[in-house]
């Protein structure tokens, strides 16, 4: 699973990264996580409100801080 945190390096962007990474260590789940801060990349993904979290190239959430179980349920269906 190929998992990218859209977001310009903003605490909201950095609340994403953390919570993201917390989900995917506690549950076991296989991906990578890259961070895209260069404004035209995230633009290209057609977000333009951060944080966006990206997985396998799906926009699955976009514009606000999730829990850490809705990110678990985004990455677990």
């Amino acid at each position: 699973m190929e998992i990218k945190i859209l977001g310009t390096g903003c605490p909201k962007c950095k609340a994403l990264e953390r919570i993201t990474r917390d989900v995917i260590a506690e549950n076991g789940i296989d991906a990578t996580v890259s961070k895209v801060e260069e404004i035209m990349e995230i633009v290209k993904f057609g977000v333009m409100m951060t944080p966006a979290l990206v997985v396998d190239g799906k926009v699955v959430l976009k514009g606000r801080i999730p829990s850490k179980e809705e990110v678990k349920q985004l990455l677990t269906t």
